[in-house]
């Protein structure tokens, strides 16, 4: 039996449009909630597809895998456009409700560091921000134990007869992954004859567009913010500026943005 379902409440429109509550009354604080809220709505779905993308290149499986890093490249553009609306605040509209956040900051987004976590960029440290929160500091440990994207394409190679070094392959999943000149090299050999290897070379390529997207989306959070509230401390107690410039010098993937120089 077919069962009777409204636009309304197959979305839950009554919680997704009943989540927005503003704390000072002041007109721009509605613009802030509704961006952030939607940047975590889009994130939610960059996981699900960036974990699906995981498990299709533990599997051999690209073609489904490109799909989705695709689809992860398009959700990347609403979010760095996303910053293009929230720049329309001004210093002045963003001071009347700032102190309205408390200590509430975006450092806090346990799903932006889960993304960091899915795609390499592993800090055990960041985790403490999260303590008072079971079920997402449970995510974030998962998250931080297990292979990323990266460390599942590296084994793919090796897989394929690339010399892929065994302490990139055996190794402490919880730690930060670190450049390896022999990664290197074997991605050279892929770059190199991209046609006997057009799968391996495409996947490359789909990892590179989303590291580009993620840095221009940091470059567009820095400038953003910068533009609001100059180098002011961010809420929460985070360096603001100063943390966001300093963060956009961490590659996710280095080898295969090293490599370009050589090839």
């Amino acid at each position: 039996m077919s069962k009777s379902l409204s636009y309304g409440q197959y979305l839950q429109l009554d919680k997704v449009l009943g989540a927005q509550a503003p704390q000072s009354g002041e007109h721009d604080e509605l613009l802030f909630i509704v961006i952030h809220q939607s940047s975590e709505l889009w994130m939610k779905l960059c996981l699900h597809e960036l974990a699906a993308a995981r498990d299709q290149i533990r599997a051999d499986d690209l073609e489904p895998a490109f799909k989705m890093l695709s689809r992860v490249g398009r959700i990347q553009t609403q979010m760095i456009q996303a910053w293009e609306i929230l720049a329309t605040m001004t210093p002045f509209d963003y001071s009347r409700f700032r102190e309205a956040l408390g200590t509430s900051s975006g450092f806090q987004s346990h799903q932006y560091r889960q993304i960091e976590f899915m795609l390499g960029a592993k800090n055990g440290r960041t985790l403490d921000v999260h303590r008072s929160d079971p079920a997402a500091l449970s995510a974030l440990e998962t998250s931080l134990a297990e292979p990323s994207l990266y460390d599942e394409a590296l084994a793919l190679l090796a897989r394929r007869g690339f010399e892929i070094p065994a302490d990139r392959l055996e190794r402490d999943f919880t730690q930060a992954y670190a450049a390896s000149a022999g990664v290197e090299a074997a991605w050279l050999k892929v770059y190199r004859d991209a046609e006997a290897n057009w799968d391996l070379y495409e996947l490359g390529e789909k990892l590179v567009d989303i590291e580009y997207r993620l840095q221009q989306w940091r470059f567009a959070h820095m400038k953003t913010v910068e533009r609001i509230i100059g180098f002011k401390r961010g809420t929460g107690g985070s360096a603001g500026v100063a943390y966001l410039v300093k963060a956009l010098e961490r590659p996710f993937f280095p080898e295969l943005l090293s490599l370009r120089t050589v090839i």
